[in-house]
């Protein structure tokens, strides 16, 4: 699989576009002024204690104030205060854990007001974006993140990645990592780390020990809120968590944004450092490399399939809704198989839209309706697949009674909404249409359908005049691409009372095809 990133840096925002085999299947945003992301370490104070939530509300600088509940407190909650404690008057003089005596854990089925009182400072580090009225969702199990691993203080533990699978591997990393880490911090090792040299995984062990002791510093006599430690930018986040050797391109159109992904990639993975480039057309980047086109059909409440089918998906308070449906132009002599294959084409696009949107909580998916039980585990095998290369946490139920797939996904930043409609050009703003970018792939979407099910008829094409001119453009001009596609020679007409949008089908005895 390829992989590409497409990064589009403005004076106020960052947007990064994730490509795979083409497809956009990621976006991101970055305020240049947020000062709050996933992963960032603060010296928080304890603003309230509630109890009936068992939850403890953290003034972190925030303008609204954090939730920390029990259950992200961590069985290492009192020795993570002990350490902050002492570090912040000074009695520990040392960053390390060698001599660190642990205090004891705190029980699962504990009660927040009995191990965390008012005004007291403590350590967390932010799981989850601010997101809607809701303040950041903090953690105090502290972790610092690698690209091969991620360090856990407070803790002698050592886990490998599930996801690699050589039993051989997997044990060859735990010996390794268990000869080099620190006494008394933990390390979980990243599928990323699969092959990699004990020289690789020794230097990024100290690189993570060292920010380590810098946030040991910056204890040192502080008062809370303070940021101890920020996380890597977005782009370099995406980067960490993602390079591997199945990306072939990084492009970004900001000078300075370039010089440091340079930077990271020189201190990171400098064999990958060939396959960044710098953006210097005066076309926009997204539009070089056919990403906003993409963003066009993908947003929105109806995407559109290669075959004619569509999913519909609607946002209520509670959870997300997706309906599938066949469309108009879906055929086959075997009904069954029609559907099956339709509803294999939806979760796929289905996958890919989660992830892109960001969508998260409940999702209930109401696929085409099958009675053949091979089919609905077919079906469920392939949406299982299709969610792997999907980084947030999740849970696919099998296809209930009423034929609704229940899927939960976990929530880490506000979901990615765009309105992808324009102003009209006929009605003056009155009204919305559809994108006009999207004009020729529908016309070539219904082409294809006439080609398949018409294979013999004559097809005249009647447009409005400007997009007569972009069909008729160039060497080889869209009709002349249509005829090697469908091999017929599709005759162009022009309408000057035509919408923008509005198109038709004829046959050779100038009946309109109809395709609703």
């Amino acid at each position: 699989m390829e992989k590409e990133l497409i990064i589009n840096s403005t004076p106020t925002l960052d947007e990064i576009a994730l490509l795979e085999n083409s497809k956009l299947v990621e976006l991101h945003y970055q305020k240049k002024n947020n000062n709050f992301s996933v992963g960032d370490i603060f010296l928080g104070r304890i603003k309230r204690l509630m109890p009936g939530l068992n939850a403890a509300f953290v003034d972190i600088g925030h303008k609204r104030d954090a939730f920390l509940h029990y259950t992200d407190l961590g069985p290492k909650l009192n020795s993570l205060a002990k350490f902050t404690d002492h570090a912040i008057s000074n009695t520990i003089k040392t960053h390390k854990l060698d001599d660190f005596e642990f205090a004891p854990e705190i029980i699962k089925t504990g009660k927040v007001d009995q191990v965390l009182s008012k005004r007291q400072q403590i350590l967390v580090q932010i799981l989850k974006e601010p997101i809607s009225t809701k303040g950041p969702r903090l953690s105090c199990e502290i972790t610092i993140p690698g690209r091969f691993l991620v360090l856990s203080p407070f803790s002698n533990v050592v886990a490998v990645s599930k996801k690699i699978a050589s039993s051989e591997e997997r044990k060859r990393l735990r010996l390794l990592v268990e000869s080099i880490r620190p006494k008394n911090f933990g390390v979980i090792v990243r599928t990323a780390a699969e092959g990699k040299k004990v020289a690789d995984l020794h230097e990024e062990l100290k690189n993570m020990v060292s920010k380590w002791q810098d946030m040991y510093g910056q204890l040192n006599k502080s008062k809370a809120p303070l940021k101890i430690l920020s996380e890597l930018d977005k782009t370099s986040s995406i980067l960490r968590d993602l390079l591997s050797d199945s990306f072939n391109r990084i492009v970004v159109n900001d000078k300075q944004l370039y010089q440091n992904i340079k930077s990271f990639l020189a201190s990171f993975a400098p064999e990958q450092q060939k396959i960044l480039s710098y953006h210097k057309s005066s076309r926009p980047v997204f539009d070089a490399y056919g990403v906003t086109k993409q963003i066009k059909a993908s947003f929105g409440k109806t995407a559109t399939m290669g075959s004619g089918a569509y999913i519909v998906i609607e946002h209520t308070e509670a959870m997300h809704v997706i309906d599938v449906n066949s469309g108009h132009k879906v055929g086959s002599k075997s009904q069954e198989e029609a559907v099956l294959k339709v509803n294999l084409e939806a979760a796929e696009e289905i996958a890919r839209q989660l992830r892109l949107r960001d969508i998260g909580g409940i999702i209930i998916v109401d696929f085409i309706d099958m009675k053949n039980t091979d089919h609905k585990k077919e079906l469920l095998r392939a949406m299982k697949q299709a969610m792997k290369k999907d980084r947030a946490q999740h849970t696919i139920l099998p296809l209930s009674k009423f034929g609704l797939m229940q899927i939960t996904r976990q929530r880490v930043r506000p979901e990615v909404k765009i309105n992808t409609t324009e102003v009209c050009p006929t009605c003056k703003g009155t009204g919305k249409a559809n994108a006009t970018i999207l004009i020729t792939d529908d016309i070539e979407r219904d082409l294809n359908f006439i080609a398949q099910s018409r294979p013999k008829s004559k097809v005249k094409l009647i447009v409005h005049p400007f997009i007569f001119a972009f069909l008729k453009r160039g060497l080889p001009s869209m009709q002349m691409k249509w005829y090697f596609k469908f091999h017929k020679w599709i005759k162009l007409e022009n309408n000057s009372d035509y919408a923008l949008t509005r198109y038709s089908f004829y046959d050779e005895n100038d009946d309109e095809i109809r395709l609703n």
